[in-house]
């Protein structure tokens, strides 16, 4: 194949479903290929159409299951039918043997077990030539802008929490080693990315399958010392892996490692927890007490699961005096699913789905009080404000974050004025609040 031959450009039609985590997945695909890529915006113009899905819990399925339907169904009237490959979650809750099936029209199957593999399958599906052998680290063809990206440390999860599929999905703990990261990071940000967003099923394991104790931290210091780098936020951590030691160098690292912590905490109540299998049965506010006394003006983030088999109402109205109480700047909300092959779906007095999602809907009204208060208490002050996307409506407006919100599940901020543009960090008047979102003037 002459080289004119080796550097055509491969259109893609692709589509990332679920979690940070697959997103970053799809960009390392895209980007070790071999061949430059080129997005379009009709599957039918497409050499490859590519579907990365979830299969966390059953509605994700059957989103993921629907738009391989979908696909299948549009790629179908083409004359010229494009390579359809699917990835991802689903693949690996449920198998490609299985899958293929029932969903004939997918001519690429992509399991989670062989996530190196994935450029040279699909290189070998078009016919291209076989990429080179890249581990993390190498080409990422990114899809969030300049502003941010995403920065996966590890893959699988160590924990047996009862209600999870993940370690079912995604196996046991594989942490990268820290000198692939240190390079996807320097190479995120020679594209001239502001933010790093760290992800992982659990950051706090990292390093330990690699005999490390207190892994994170140390891998921290490296990330935080690279030139260029704006803000550094850390996500899912888990309750029981947020030490001491991790809440000081946050503390005393300063810029650019932000005072941001996402901590899954999923109950309040200690029977609740202990049926879930969570850390802190006995006492979950141990965690936040240790945040608040070395960190007082942290944001934090957490989730919360409602309607778990055998939650009563007394344990429901705990956990609201918990969130009450407790302030935490950004909540999600979850009502129990009872996936097949856990624990938890084996559980007696399993809720109904009515009373799970009044509590959710009630709980989610705490909050909405909680968060408006939280940052109303911004309003007249000066903040520094990460540019994220033009507005799609309002020519000049821009939507961006400050530090406390990050990419994709918290609120935005709306923000106007000399020098926004997307990736820039400007100095800005906070001048409005709703409950979720900022409105800030440069």
């Amino acid at each position: 194949m002459t080289s004119a031959n080796k550097q055509k450009k491969i259109k893609v039609w692709s589509l990332s479903l679920g979690c940070p985590k697959n997103r970053v997945d799809s960009e390392r695909l895209l980007g070790s290929l071999g061949a430059p890529v080129s997005h379009v915006e009709h599957m039918g113009r497409a050499d490859l159409v590519f579907i990365n899905t979830c299969g966390f819990i059953d509605p994700a399925v059957r989103e993921s299951v629907r738009a391989v339907l979908d696909a299948g169904q549009r790629l179908g009237r083409c004359s010229k039918k494009p390579l359809l490959a699917v990835g991802g979650c689903m693949v690996g809750r449920y198998g490609a043997e299985n899958l293929a099936e029932d969903l004939p029209e997918v001519d690429l199957w992509l399991p989670t077990a062989d996530l190196d593999r994935w450029p040279g399958m699909v290189a070998e599906a078009l016919a291209l030539p076989t990429p080179p052998v890249r581990m993390p680290g190498g080409g990422r063809l990114l899809s969030t802008g300049p502003s941010y990206a995403w920065l996966k440390i590890g893959e699988g999860c160590r924990h047996k929490c009862a209600f999870c599929t993940i370690p079912s999905i995604r196996g046991g703990l594989h942490s990268l080693p820290a000198e692939y990261i240190v390079d996807e990071a320097r190479a995120l940000l020679g594209q001239g990315v502001r933010e790093l967003a760290l992800v992982a099923q659990d950051l706090t394991a990292w390093g330990a399958d690699l005999g490390m104790k207190n892994g994170l931290p140390s891998l921290l210091e490296k990330l935080a010392a690279l030139d260029g780098l704006a803000w550094l936020r850390l996500l899912y951590l888990y309750p029981s892996g947020v030490t001491l030691e991790l809440l000081a160098l946050i503390r005393d690292t300063g810029a650019p490692l932000l005072p941001y912590l996402d901590i899954p905490l999923q109950h309040a109540h200690s029977d609740v927890l202990s049926r879930m299998g969570r850390p802190f049965a006995g006492n979950p506010r141990r965690v936040l007490d240790a945040v608040r006394q070395i960190l007082p003006h942290a944001a934090l983030r957490t989730t919360f699961i409602v309607g778990y088999p055998g939650e009563t109402d007394e344990q429901f109205e705990s956990l609201c005096r918990f969130v009450e109480e407790s302030a935490f700047q950004h909540v999600g909300v979850f009502a129990y699913q009872a996936e097949d092959g856990t624990e938890a779906a084996t559980l007696p007095d399993q809720v109904p789905d009515a009373v799970k999602q009044w509590r959710r809907d009630t709980l989610m009204d705490i909050q909405a009080d909680i968060s408006e208060r939280l940052l109303a208490a911004h309003v007249g002050s000066r903040m520094q404000v990460l540019v994220d996307a033009p507005h799609p409506e309002w020519p000049g407006l821009h939507s961006g974050r400050v530090w406390l919100q990050a990419p994709e599940v918290d609120g935005i901020t709306y923000v106007s004025g000399p020098g926004v543009a997307p990736g820039a960090l400007v100095e800005c008047d906070i001048v409005e609040n709703t409950e979720y979102d900022l409105t800030a003037l440069a």
